[in-house]
């Protein structure tokens, strides 16, 4: 275990140091995240966080889980004894037999999202494949064999799954549990599974899903020795990380709420979506990597110089070291725009005037074109092409701003999801040859 010397805290696990108030206030926030993120029901769901020396901190029974107060929380000794007015929830025996199964799982949450809910009523994993980043974040799946809500039994089928090896586990007609070394790493898998549901749920109203080889990171269709970049950019070890200037600053502060913002629109979730604008000069600011999304501060952005090579960061320092023009990039994965992406299916964006004008294109380039040295990516965008999908993998968004950037982000994703919904109410009329042609003239011609 890494311990400061001087304190002899855990230092991987800062919310976990034992302060009954840091982990009240952290279990209600994560409780009122995925309350009004519509995963889970006023008396459904529960999370819990194990302290270090075995008492498990855990949600109430029977509370209005959306208005969930610090002081309900409920503290549950190694030997089972807890004091207060409140009981903890019905579901403690499962969370102690994952605690004990899983040493190094330190927070788990126990919630009802409504595609993964169908996906265990289904009796269906969720393919997590599909895109890397949501592999590497999940994992492969467990599925843990019903028994009775609260039970000793439920409680040992869940915890035979983690001990497998998962960190997330479908729970046969009941929904999901998701593990992890704190609230922040549990609550990422909770989203990025049940996005990746999403995703897969609307690829089926296009066609067959394409589920690309990962194994070890590398691709059979890529040149020898060659290797994909790891799953979304960000500031990588050894790469330039300064104090931010008062310009800066403000900057980073326009980041956070954008990410927030996309988080509450659907367009970013857990870990997954990087956000980044130009500074002065050489340098911009990028979200780091493994950072919530939805809670990002200022200390989930980096400043770096527009000259690092690192895998993380390359696509960001080449965009912005080739297109002057473009002051901001957003590079995310929203489930109605993946479902194009892992069918290899292409957006027409002719659906309204505002997603032609927004977009005009938004093409779709093979997973390959992420590896270092290719070009496509680049030359799209200097052609004038604003955004673009990257198939099992992301849509790039650039902006001569931030606010730009994210309404192209948006644009795109509810013209998927039109899309995808106009397919199941009958034949999709894009607009015609001639209405762009005015378009054109009215919004683009000098």
């Amino acid at each position: 275990m890494e311990k400061s010397e001087e304190t002899d805290i855990d230092l991987r696990h800062p919310e976990l140091w034992d302060e009954p108030d840091h982990i009240r206030r952290e279990m209600v926030r994560t409780m009122s995240h995925i309350y009004c993120h519509g995963m889970t029901t006023i008396s459904g769901g529960n999370i819990s966080v194990i302290d270090s020396i075995g008492n498990i901190w855990i949600t109430p029974s029977g509370t209005d889980k959306g208005s969930l107060k610090p002081e309900e929380v409920v503290c549950v000794a190694p030997d089972g004894v807890f004091e207060g007015p409140q009981k903890p929830s019905m579901e403690y025996p499962l969370h102690r037999a994952v605690y004990d199964a899983r040493p190094d799982i330190r927070a788990m949450i126990h919630a009802h999202p409504p595609l993964l809910t169908s996906f265990s009523i289904l009796h269906q994993i969720p393919d997590t494949s599909v895109i890397n980043e949501w592999r590497q974040i999940c994992g492969q799946v467990g599925y843990a064999a019903y028994a009775i809500p609260g039970s000793m039994a439920m409680g040992q089928n869940v915890a035979e799954e983690f001990m497998k090896g998962h960190d997330a586990v479908i729970m046969e007609n009941h929904a999901i549990v998701a593990g992890g070394k704190d609230l922040a790493e549990a609550l990422a898998r909770l989203e990025a599974l049940e996005f990746c549901a999403t995703t897969l749920h609307a690829a089926t109203a296009l066609g067959e899903i394409s589920i690309p080889d990962h194994a070890q990171n590398d691709n059979p269709e890529l040149p020898a020795g060659s290797q994909l970049p790891p799953p979304g950019p960000g500031l990588h070890p050894g790469e330039t990380d300064s104090a931010l200037t008062p310009e800066e600053e403000q900057l980073a502060d326009e980041i956070c709420r954008m990410a927030s913002r996309a988080c509450d629109r659907g367009l970013m979730y857990g870990f997954c979506g990087t956000v980044s604008a130009r500074a002065a000069g050489d340098r911009f600011l990028i979200t780091r990597e493994r950072v919530l999304r939805c809670d990002i501060r200022k200390t989930g952005i980096a400043g770096t110089d527009n000259t690092g090579t690192g895998l993380n960061t390359w696509l960001h320092v080449e965009i912005y070291h080739r297109l002057p023009s473009v002051n901001a990039v957003i590079m995310a994965r929203p489930p109605w725009l993946m479902a194009f992406a892992v069918t290899a299916k292409e957006i027409d964006v002719r659906t309204i005037p505002e997603s032609w004008i927004l977009l005009q294109e938004l093409p779709l380039l093979p997973l390959q074109a992420l590896q270092q040295g290719r070009g496509e990516i680049f030359d799209m965008l200097a052609g004038g092409i604003p955004a673009l999908m990257i198939a099992n993998d992301s849509v790039i968004v650039t902006g001569e701003s931030l606010m730009q950037a994210f309404d192209r982000l948006e644009v795109a994703e509810m013209t998927a999801m039109s899309l995808i919904l106009g397919k199941s109410l009958g034949s999709v009329s894009p607009l015609s040859d001639a209405n762009i042609d005015e378009l054109r003239r009215v919004f683009f011609s000098k």
